[in-house]
């Protein structure tokens, strides 16, 4: 049992022990609080607030905060407006030069980068937070539910919470970076998305079992081997790269470069199937509001169109919602691709270090080169991250599985699980190679112990 020797191995490491157990207690810290109802609001009388994030967007939404936003915690908001700003500041350094500046200037610059963030963050929060709490009626919580009515002293205690916690639940993210095994932020969310999925499926599992004509164990068990085999892809995905030979030049003893290839190091620069990750459906998640929202405006309210769009885009399960979703998704993928992957810079990096492909010369060629064949596989990639972000739908459609359990079928919240559980495999996975231990993986490179 390999693997459970390497496990007892990261026990034997004081720092990974160390770290595991830091990351452990800041986890439990904010699952903590997700419980922690917002002070003023009866919790008793939260159950029609459930019922309405149960499944839809709403339940996606939840399933992000872990439950927080169902509970009207402390952490309703979540790490999400992090996330938003993090995504804006990403996205204003195309075209801010001061940011661009920063991004340049190594530690110091990315520290500043950060502090911005953070000030955004705040201004996220202050807008999130009043229509979050402006929304709990309509979402199913009685006027008798607030203890304290909802007048001004509410509205600025909660707002004051909800941006506190948000707060709050970034710099624990930022901790277990530091202190942890890292991924903090999205150790948070990963934990969230978990904290749900065990309600979800026992809840589709009672459904299943009750009565004669739900499909009874046996379909329990099939849409639990779909469920693995989804995440089996998933892993592909996230995993999948191109790898593109690169030769080094080997420095001789009379200071020149020998650019025999029996001579240099021969090398790979990865290239991965997926280079946006869970970021162009995160975008066109957050676009897919907006034909509902057109929809129920007071100019198309009432025609036939303005109906038509607040039908089909409200429900997430629908085929004309999901075929402009998986449309987006790809557009997206292309977009954040080209704005993450800076061939021009690799292809410099690579020329300055004494490196090229064999075949292509170094400079402008390169950068074309590489940039083709980015465009080559973001397409096949592209098409798969769309299938998987719709695939709940097909479930939900063909199988009648449960809203809130379907959304574990894909989507962002497979993919974020999926890729936060490599990544953080791979951190304990460095410690153990450093330290001289068999990996966690298996393509890491074994070691024996040392005394």
């Amino acid at each position: 049992m390999k693997f459970i020797e390497s496990i007892k191995n990261v026990w034997k490491i004081e720092e990974l022990r160390n770290r595991i157990i830091v990351t452990l207690s800041l986890l439990l810290v904010y699952r903590f609080g997700a419980q922690v109802v917002l002070p003023g609001i009866d919790a008793s009388q939260l159950g029609g607030l459930a019922e309405k994030t149960d499944g839809g967007l709403l339940g996606l939404l939840n399933a992000f905060t872990g439950g927080a936003f169902a509970n009207a915690s402390v952490f309703a908001l979540g790490i999400m407006p992090y996330i938003s700003a993090s995504i804006v500041v990403q996205l204003m350094g195309i075209a801010i030069p001061y940011l661009q500046k920063l991004q340049k200037e190594g530690a110091s610059g990315q520290k500043k980068i950060n502090q911005i963030t953070r000030w955004l963050t705040i201004a996220i929060c202050l807008l999130q937070a009043p229509g979050y709490l402006a929304s709990l009626p309509a979402l199913g919580i009685p006027q008798s539910a607030f203890l304290l009515g909802t007048g001004p002293l509410f509205y600025f205690s909660s707002v004051t919470i909800l941006v506190t916690g948000c707060i709050f639940a970034m710099w624990l993210g930022e901790k277990i970076t530091d202190k942890g095994i890292g991924n903090g932020i999205s150790l948070l969310i990963m934990v969230g998305i978990i904290a749900t999925l065990p309600q979800a499926f026992l809840q589709n599992a009672a459904t299943r079992l009750e009565g004669g004509g739900n499909g009874g164990l046996m379909m329990v068990l099939i849409e639990f081997v779909i469920w693995f085999v989804i995440i089996l892809a998933s892993i592909l995905l996230v995993m999948g790269v191109r790898k593109i030979a690169v030769q080094y030049a080997r420095r001789t003893a009379t200071g020149g470069y020998e650019k025999s290839a029996m001579a240099g190091s021969r090398q790979y620069i990865p290239l991965k199937l997926n280079a946006s990750g869970v970021m162009p459906i995160i975008f066109a998640q957050a676009i897919m509001f907006v034909p509902s929202l057109i929809g129920g405006s007071s100019f198309l309210k009432e025609t036939t169109a303005g109906a038509w769009m607040q039908t089909n885009y409200s429900d997430m399960f629908g085929f004309w919602y999901n075929l402009t979703f998986a449309l987006l998704i790809i557009v997206f993928t292309y977009f954040y691709t080209a704005i993450t992957v800076p061939t021009n810079k690799m292809a410099d990096d690579l020329k300055r270090s004494g490196g090229f492909i064999p075949g292509i010369r170094p400079g402008s060629e390169t950068s074309e080169y590489l940039d083709k064949i980015m465009s080559q596989i973001t397409l096949p990639g592209s098409i798969f991250l769309a299938l998987i972000a719709v695939f709940p739908a097909f479930i939900v459609k063909l199988m009648g599985v449960q809203q809130g359990w379907a959304l574990f079928f894909g989507g962002t919240s497979l993919l974020i699980m999926v890729g936060v559980a490599i990544d953080t495999m791979q951190q304990i996975n460095s410690y153990l190679l450093n330290r001289h231990y068999d990996g966690l993986m298996k393509t890491g490179k074994n070691r024996k112990a040392v005394a």
